[in-house]
């Protein structure tokens, strides 16, 4: 396993919770947030830099999503459709005009250089959402981008500094896990789900087993991850209830390789952000190790792709303000 450096910080004083996608071409694109002196801060902004040498080295960090005003825009996915159409979604809050939603822009990922389209807003008809993982196919065609969301608005769980996120009692009182579902492909989305989840519940993933029920494993501060069902391509799900998957309260990453097995990214302490295992599931339920990628405390926020030729290219936070 090669480890290289995608992006010192230069002259920010923080960044982090970063993406990566690899286009037909080979480039390898990554982007991370950052901006003002800390998240949340309504100086947060997206940049994305990109690799032509497998990441060994990286382009110069351009700004590709700056608000004006009070406005922050934080959580980037890249995500490249069965088209080749490169994504870049991303959250924006305003906590003057109580804005609280998702957003997408997208390119050309083999362009020479890129032209993104106009910001386009995810409308799901709710007061509060903000999504951070890659959108699912599901063998129907449709899309499934898990989200989470509130039909009620932060308000006054905001505290006093401003802070454009809200706290850790009103995610328990008010948040729910769902998906987010595209039937034509990205045009329009429809919001389903309504799952419960304790202990800051948050940046939920899905996967679709091969007999066609979506899994749904949720981050929640409970010592380990949270999961749901859907037997109906996403329509209905289960009951939240927990895994035996541990997890300190930190984003994971999981998808499906071309092999067919499913691989797991990481933390496996219940308390802290120390480590990164990369597990492998062939049941589709249980995981079992396969390789340790960092072994330091103050790592966290996986993220990965596999290559056409089965590489698994991942990318993550180390000492987000260090």
């Amino acid at each position: 396993m090669k480890k290289y450096l995608v992006s010192n910080k230069g002259n920010r004083q923080w960044q982090g919770i970063p993406t990566i996608e690899q286009s037909s071409d080979g480039r390898l694109w990554c982007a991370f947030f950052s901006g003002g002196p800390r998240e949340p801060d309504s100086e947060n902004k997206i940049y994305l830099t990109c690799s032509n040498d497998d990441g060994i080295s990286w382009s110069d960090v351009v700004c590709v999503v700056d608000p004006q005003g009070k406005t922050r825009a934080y959580d980037p996915c890249l995500w490249i459709d069965p088209d080749n159409q490169l994504w870049l979604f991303y959250n924006m809050a305003n906590t003057e005009t109580q804005c609280f939603d998702s957003w997408y822009i997208q390119a050309d990922p083999t362009a020479r250089v890129l032209c993104w389209s106009k910001p386009t807003r995810i409308d799901i008809s709710v007061p509060f959402c903000f999504r951070l993982n890659k959108p699912t196919v599901l063998f129907n065609g449709d899309w499934v981008l898990p989200i989470t969301w509130s039909d009620e608005l932060p308000g006054k769980w905001l505290d006093e500094s401003g802070r454009h996120f809200p706290g850790t009692d009103w995610f328990v009182k008010d948040g729910y896990q769902g998906a987010a579902i595209s039937k034509n492909q990205g045009k329009s989305w429809t919001l389903h789900g309504r799952i419960e989840a304790p202990h800051w519940a948050l940046e939920n993933m899905v996967v679709q087993r091969q007999d066609g029920t979506l899994w749904m494993l949720i981050r929640t501060n409970s010592g380990v991850l949270w999961q749901s069902l859907s037997h109906d391509d996403g329509i209905t799900w289960s009951p939240g209830e927990p895994t035996e998957i541990v997890n300190p309260g930190s984003r994971f990453f999981i998808r499906r390789l071309r092999s067919g097995f499913l691989i797991l990214i990481n933390s496996d302490n219940p308390t802290e952000r120390r480590g990164l295992v990369a597990s492998l599931s062939r049941d589709e339920h249980s995981f079992h190790f396969f390789s340790e990628i960092e072994t330091q405390l103050g790592v966290s926020y996986p993220d990965a792709v596999e290559s056409n030729d089965g590489r698994v290219f991942i990318v993550y936070d180390y000492d987000r303000y260090g």
